[in-house]
């Protein structure tokens, strides 16, 4: 198998397995969005890292698996595409991408399904479809402005220039920049931190700025809500209001 689910402590790391460089021909975006599925459905699963290994994250599409793809073909096969991506960016938990060396073309546009990304001072990231005659065609010009604005997506995807973790980070595109050999760990600190929260309060979170991001401010308001409301029917708001007042801020153990 190309990629793996592996849960501890209530973080599920999918972790991309096709050396040297994790290209994501079929049968690897076909696997992503079945594990994918998985963790969104399981529920030892509160958190999600994705991760690529400690030599690269992923370096893009099996160019020559596409080459050998007519239009016919690829009409077909792009909208699979886009679910197997679309799969991870609607796993409804915390998800963060740990990114080592290479994030390009799918690679870049996985890493922008995840909701925080801690890349390596040796990642580079880059939209690099315009070099073929392409366009990023796994949610790349959506996720990517919406991300960083309009302006500077349109200058990544335009030019296909790779940039590199301080670059990435002043622009938006990571969240963090940590040595190499800390990616990982960090970024499964970060997931297990939050595995420990209240699971359907970050669902609600994440759910409402997703949507509030794909729709109008009236409906997202209106998500944002009915989200609100409905968490007052859960034990864990009990447990974590209870402890507000009895013993502060931060010391609630959920459920």
């Amino acid at each position: 198998m190309t990629v793996h689910l592996e849960v501890a402590e209530g973080v599920g790391t999918i972790r991309l397995d096709r050396p040297p460089m994790n290209a994501l021909d079929i049968g690897t975006q076909d696997r992503l969005k079945e594990l994918a599925e998985e963790a969104a459905n399981r529920a030892d699963v509160r958190a999600v890292v994705l991760y690529g290994g400690e030599k690269v994250f992923a370096a893009g599409a099996d160019i020559k698996e596409m080459q050998a793809m007519d239009h016919a073909a690829m009409v077909v096969r792009s909208r699979a595409l886009q679910d197997s991506f679309t799969a991870v960016a609607r796993i409804p938990k915390p998800v963060v991408a740990a990114v080592t060396g290479y994030a390009l073309g799918g690679g870049c546009e996985l890493a922008l399904c995840a909701d925080y990304r801690i890349a390596g001072e040796n990642a580079k990231l880059g939209q690099p479809e315009i070099l073929l005659g392409l366009i990023p065609g796994a949610g790349g010009t959506q996720r990517l402005s919406r991300l960083i604005g309009p302006s500077r997506a349109k200058d990544l995807i335009f030019t296909g220039r790779m940039v590199k973790a301080d670059e990435a980070l002043t622009l938006g595109l990571v969240d963090r920049v940590v040595p190499a050999g800390e990616v990982y760990t960090q970024a499964h600190e970060w997931a297990a931190k939050l595995a420990q929260g209240p699971a359907i309060a970050l669902r609600a979170a994440k759910e409402s700025i997703d949507t509030g991001l794909e729709t109008d401010i009236e409906t997202g308001l209106a998500v944002e809500r009915n989200w609100f409301a409905g968490l007052f029917a859960t034990e864990d708001r009990e447990r974590g209001m209870r402890s507000f007042v009895e013993e502060g801020p931060g010391k609630a153990k959920f459920v």
